[in-house]
């Protein structure tokens, strides 16, 4: 027990640190999370031997899981349906876009420029198609822009550009069998249910016993993530559904929504963006940079240019245009789930898996910097007295 909270402690220790050099660097604390992660993994591993740093024990799987669950279900009650209603067209146009251009670019550039096998190059077309949701998120959070159009915009683009990655990858490689449609009945019952049940819970009990609005919403997204497993899908896929479809709720009880996020964000996230980029081995990369900066190139110019110029339809502004544009083009949860099922079952060999990874963990941090030191569009946020944060404000 003695060795599970050493473990914890220095993990806890990392994310404080990241903490502090990103409130002085300006920078969003996940990108310095993955960054310390990284180099964390390496020392550990050059003094201590393989492993040493914990980032495959399972209670540390556990805990990283977990938050990319609540940070996924976070960011989809984060979306006020009223505004997604009136920016379907952008969402949408965004979203599959934003999927389509970097999956058959980079299928093409790991096919004919990297001379893979053809499942091979499909599986790094999918893994370098997402955006980051639990990236973008975490942005929209310490930025502001989750209380702006502009930023649930992105939001709901992310969610159409991942949407289209967990289908690519389900009609490619997933195996169909009785398991999927048992995940597929059983998720849709339960998510139907979910906000009524949520609503009840909240009305009879809600402020009068010990958080059982946040036991409960666990209880469901656990739940679903047990039967996602099972079938052969992901934990985190639900989470995403069942976050949009108490959106309303959630923007009615902002106080709940805030603590549970203080939760997720303070405990649990820096375990898994952390432990993201642990898994980088800066051997391979060192071995052959070639092929990880193709696949970082192949990845972002397909999505800058398939997204730059439809956003600008629906964004006038400079700053605006490219910001949007550049956190479209991050990739870390759905990135390294799709490498890691491909590993697991012999699509990509462990060299394949680490150029995807690191690939994927660098299209999180380069384009977020990127956006935030040279494009950040300061016009839609006006500063709050008392705040610790910016708060938007609708330039509509």
């Amino acid at each position: 027990m003695e060795n599970i909270f050493a473990v914890a402690s220095l993990w806890l220790g990392l994310a404080v640190f990241s903490a502090i050099i990103a409130y002085h660097l300006k920078i969003s604390i996940a990108l310095v999370e993955i960054c310390i992660g990284i180099v964390a993994a390496a020392v550990m591993d050059h003094f201590f031997g393989p492993n040493a740093f914990g980032s495959n024990l399972e209670w540390l799987r556990f805990l990283a899981s977990s938050g990319a669950v609540l940070l996924t279900f976070l960011a989809g009650a984060e979306l006020d349906p009223r505004v997604i209603r009136t920016k379907w067209k952008e969402v949408m146009a965004v979203g599959l876009v934003g999927f389509l251009a970097p999956f058959l670019g980079c299928t093409a550039f790991a096919r004919f420029i990297l001379h893979w096998d053809p499942r091979a190059s499909w599986l790094a077309g999918v893994a370098l198609s997402t955006t980051s949701m639990a990236v973008v998120y975490a942005v929209m959070l310490e930025t502001g822009f989750n209380k702006t159009e502009f930023g649930k915009g992105i939001l709901g683009a992310c969610f159409i550009n991942d949407l289209g990655t967990v289908i690519a990858l389900g009609l490619l490689f997933a195996p169909f069998t009785y398991k999927t449609m048992v995940f597929i009945v059983g998720t849709t019952i339960i998510l139907i249910l979910f906000p009524f049940i949520t609503s009840f819970l909240h009305r009879v009990y809600g402020n009068r016993t010990a958080a059982i609005r946040a036991k409960w919403v666990m209880l469901v997204l656990f739940g679903l993530g047990a039967l996602a497993l099972w079938s052969g899908s992901e934990a985190v896929l639900p989470a995403y559904i069942a976050g949009i479809l108490i959106a309303e709720f959630a923007v009615r009880e902002h106080h709940w929504v805030s603590r549970l996020r203080t939760l997720t964000v303070g405990f649990l996230t820096p375990f898994y963006f952390i432990r993201a980029g642990s898994l980088v081995s800066i051997a391979a990369l060192m071995s052959a940079p070639m092929i990880f900066l193709i696949l970082l190139l192949g990845k972002v110019i397909s999505k800058i240019f398939g997204l730059y110029p439809v956003i600008g339809i629906f964004r006038k502004e400079q700053t605006e245009k490219w910001y949007y544009t550049l956190l479209m083009s991050t990739g870390l949860t759905f990135g390294t789930i799709s490498a890691l099922y491909g590993l697991s079952h012999g699509i990509v060999t462990q060299e394949q898996y680490s150029f995807l990874v690191a690939a994927v963990i660098a299209s999180a941090v380069i384009p977020t910097l990127i956006a935030n030191f040279v494009f950040f569009p300061h016009h839609l946020l006006t500063k709050q007295s008392g705040k610790l944060m910016s708060e938007g404000i609708d330039e509509e």
